[in-house]
């Protein structure tokens, strides 16, 4: 069955980013697709800030990323760059662990003119990781995404259809491509 590791690096809880990540993990499963959600910010911050590469809390999201098909990684944009939870969680992982999978990247702001913080910032570090297979980033900002009364989120129609478009894409890649995954 094709495995998806979807990366909430939000250190806020509820967030606009994590609840793409939930809007888009609904979708998939849909897709018939296994998905594991995490989010960094729930890991010991000892761990992080330490380095602990050992630590016993990083067992599960490693073996998930190890038998990953896919990964989404999502993650609010502060100061031109994705948070520093994130950074953290990254460090941890071992290298070249996105070897072989598709890699999604979701990024939200404040403004526009964030936007190519994904492409200067973030995308090195999948690289670094391993990541060949990286498929167009989502970028929204906040006024796309907007909270209702019940606590559910609400996409504007434009942000809806560019991340439907790419997780059909992300659903394509992982079914036609399994030989991508597990090569390690």
């Amino acid at each position: 069955m094709t495995h998806i590791l979807a990366i909430a690096g939000s250190p806020s809880h509820p967030s606009r980013t994590y609840g793409i990540l939930e809007y888009a993990t609904k979708l998939l499963k849909q897709e018939g697709l296994d998905i594991d959600l995490i989010s960094v910010r729930d890991f010991p911050a000892e761990d992080l800030i330490f380095g602990r590469y050992d630590s016993p809390a990083l067992e599960a999201p490693k073996a998930s990323l190890a038998k990953a098909d896919a990964v989404i990684i999502a993650t609010p944009i502060y100061k031109a760059s994705y948070t520093g939870v994130l950074k953290a969680f990254l460090d941890l992982l071992p290298q070249k662990s996105l070897t072989g999978k598709v890699v999604l990247p979701i990024a939200t702001g404040g403004t526009i003119a964030h936007l190519l913080a994904v492409e200067y910032a973030l995308k090195p570090i999948l690289s670094e990781l391993g990541a060949r297979h990286i498929l167009s980033t989502i970028y929204a900002v906040d006024k796309q995404i907007q909270r209702q009364d019940d606590g559910s989120l609400r996409l504007d129609e434009e942000l809806e259809q560019r991340l439907n478009e790419v997780l059909k894409e992300l659903v394509k890649a992982v079914k036609r491509s399994p030989e991508l995954a597990h090569v390690n």
